[in-house]
């Protein structure tokens, strides 16, 4: 694993969690988009596409290579490439979910199977990621993030989302919620093989741009076989509507980056953890203050007591 000074660390750290903050503005942002789309998979393949693009260009401000030599492609794995479409068959799943489980588990289950998932990465090296062996304070730790998510986002969505009438039969919930959870370690396994692949062409950014490209082409594949054609795309450019409504792939692009900077160095576990830190802190700030017009929804104690397990929680997992 990978050792910097502790300032750096720290630094890195941090941004992690603001660029998971980023990813509930991007949530918002994609939500608003989806009202002129009209399609939660129109709106996710923009998002990629803009996210894409913007890799793109600062790839060529920085001077960054575009194309990898035809060498690493021949003798590298294949589960090394597959980092985008791991992302994107997540974000599909995390969408079919919600009719059958409704708001609440359809956050917690796949938050569960990140941190699962996450834990078994760094605890036997799946996917070439550094070793971390499973000790006492990643135990207690891991308990306590777990607690902490349950206060912060149980309460939030259990006060102003009500549960839809779950369109499944009861012996078929639990389906739904191992799927959820699966979605969840997907989630968690892209993050682990995007670091890898960063490591491997010694560019987080390209890394970061393969990610991209290949959730893209997945989700215009998708889209192309579900829609047949994509004049919804076309029509938006016409409509009149915000222009941060663009910026949510920006946001993406920012995480998937932040992701695979830091994995080589914290492990998978930490990795997702801190991200889930600052998801549901920037959820908790876009209720409380209505960011970009979401509806304003105050922020009770109990959640920023979770808030708080959480943090504890993320402290005792990788600082002691």
């Amino acid at each position: 694993m990978e050792t910097l000074k502790l300032e750096v660390l720290m630094l890195l750290m941090l941004l992690c969690v603001i660029a998971g903050c980023g990813l509930s503005i991007q949530t918002v942002i994609n939500s608003r988009l989806r009202s002129y789309v009209g399609s939660p998979f129109f709106a996710s393949m923009v998002s990629f596409l803009v996210g894409t693009f913007s890799l793109i260009l600062v790839t060529f401000l920085t001077g960054n290579p575009f194309f990898i030599d035809v060498d690493i492609f021949l003798n590298t794995p294949w589960w090394l490439w597959m980092g985008g479409l791991f992302g994107v068959i997540a974000l599909t799943t995390n969408i079919l979910l919600f009719p059958h489980l409704g708001g609440v588990q359809t956050v917690i289950m796949p938050i569960f199977g990140q941190i699962i998932m996450g834990i078994l990465i760094d605890s036997f090296g799946w996917f070439n990621a550094p070793l971390i062996s499973f000790s006492w304070n990643r135990g207690v730790g891991l308990i306590l993030v777990l607690m902490g998510i349950i206060l912060a986002v149980t309460m939030s969505k259990t006060r102003y989302y009500p549960e839809p009438q779950s369109k499944s039969e009861p012996n078929m919930i639990w389906l739904w919620r191992l799927l959820g959870i699966f979605a969840g370690m997907l989630g968690a396994m892209q993050t682990a093989v995007n670091g890898q692949l960063g490591r491997i062409l010694h560019s987080p950014l390209q890394a970061a741009l393969v990610s991209f490209i290949g959730g893209a082409l997945a989700l215009l594949i998708f889209v192309g076989v579900k829609e047949g054609r994509f004049h919804r795309i076309f029509e938006t450019t016409q409509k009149h509507m915000p222009w941060w409504l663009w910026l949510g792939g920006l946001l993406g692009a920012a995480f998937v980056f932040m992701g695979v900077v830091l994995m080589p160095i914290v492990g998978t576990g930490t990795t997702v953890i801190l991200a889930l830190l600052g998801m549901i802190s920037g959820s908790l700030l876009v209720d409380q203050y209505g960011i970009l017009g979401a509806p304003r929804k105050p922020v009770y104690g109990i959640q920023i007591l979770g808030l708080i397990i959480l943090f504890l929680g993320v402290a005792l997992i990788r600082l002691w």
